[in-house]
């Protein structure tokens, strides 16, 4: 299966075209996609009435500097004021956690979007693309945080998808533009960066992304193409049942697996079910090589369509709306967002 990306506010002929793609199971959307809450309800809207099947529509919504959609939103901090809250009074911090969580979906859903990819469960160890998206550097810290904002998401009505699997904090190099390489053997990796995915697989976590980051001492592959990440560890070894996406393999890490149809079948036969392609440019090249595949179950993917309640007028006549902006964001919460 794919999620894919799209050029623009609205949907070209091409793009409703490639809706109609056995294999396109969603869309995600980035600050391109976004002009108003009103633009983002309709582009979703037509998304769902141009393709022959439910389509999953996605967006990083995480806060701080990773907000596709910001005008209209909820300013959201990065999850690293969390971590440092923690140091001081940890039940506050995982409580307010927790509530940015819902608050996140809560807006998402709103709007006729199924899915944020959050929460990053790396840890904050100085990777130059998490950065202050991390929660803490102490794994221990980090798995509390993964069970809290799991259970803020799910009470919003979302699936909740932990990423980079399996850790992707504690690589220097950002995998948008270099290859990263973590050369610590899996008795290290166990004890630190898998204990976040550990405690949110026990959560009850819907969804796992892979990173693009390669671990030597256990497979020769970056995670995202390895059946010993995804196959041997995080389904056999740690028993998750869940759906596993794979990073953009538009980024720079991904070209080691070749060409796109390359990097599609590298993916899919290592165990991923779902491939996103990011870049409109990629997608044809993308649904050619889904075309020598078998045929794609996109109805696998119903389980993490969103299920709350939609609608802007719903949402802000909910009091935990405006209790939760007024914590979290107070200075939105003064000027509103009606």
């Amino acid at each position: 299966m794919l999620v894919i990306g799209i050029a623009g506010t609205g949907l070209s002929a091409q793009e409703k075209d490639w809706l109609q793609h056995p294999a396109v199971a969603g869309v995600i959307l980035f600050g391109r996609n976004f002009a108003s809450r009103e633009q983002v309800a309709d582009l979703s809207a037509a998304i769902r009435d141009a393709a022959p099947r439910p389509q999953l529509i996605c967006v990083d919504q995480e806060g701080g500097r990773v907000q596709r959609f910001r005008e209209g939103f909820t300013a959201l901090p990065p999850l690293s004021v969390f971590g440092e809250r923690y140091a001081t009074d940890p039940a506050a911090a995982l409580a307010l956690a927790e509530e940015h969580a819902w608050l996140m979906a809560r807006e998402i859903l709103a709007l006729g979007v199924d899915l944020s990819f959050a929460p990053v469960v790396d840890l904050g160890r100085g990777n130059r693309a998490i950065g202050d998206r991390a929660f803490h550097a102490d794994p221990v810290v980090v798995a509390e945080f993964a069970r809290a904002y799991v259970r803020g998401m799910h009470s919003a009505g979302m699936a909740a998808t932990l990423k980079h699997f399996p850790g992707h904090g504690s690589v220097l190099e950002d995998t948008h533009f270099d290859d990263a390489v973590d050369p610590r053997p899996l008795e290290t990796l166990q004890a630190e960066d898998l204990l976040p995915f550990v405690a949110g697989i026990g959560a009850g976590a819907d969804a796992v992304m892979m990173a693009h980051v390669s671990y030597p001492a256990v497979a020769p592959e970056p995670a995202g193409y390895s059946s010993r990440w995804i196959d041997g560890i995080l389904r056999g070894e740690l028993g998750f049942r869940g759906v596993v996406f794979s990073d953009d393999i538009g980024m720079a890490a991904a070209e080691s697996a070749g060409g796109v149809a390359a990097r599609i079948d590298a993916h899919l036969d290592a165990g991923c079910d779902v491939v996103l392609v990011c870049a409109p440019a990629l997608v044809e090249d993308s649904l050619r090589a889904m075309d020598r595949r078998p045929a794609s179950n996109t109805m696998a993917l119903s389980g993490l369509l969103g299920r709350g309640p939609r609608g802007w007028d719903g949402l802000l006549a909910d009091p935990r709306y405006a209790a939760a902006r007024a914590t979290l964001a107070p200075d939105d919460s003064r000027t509103g967002l009606a």
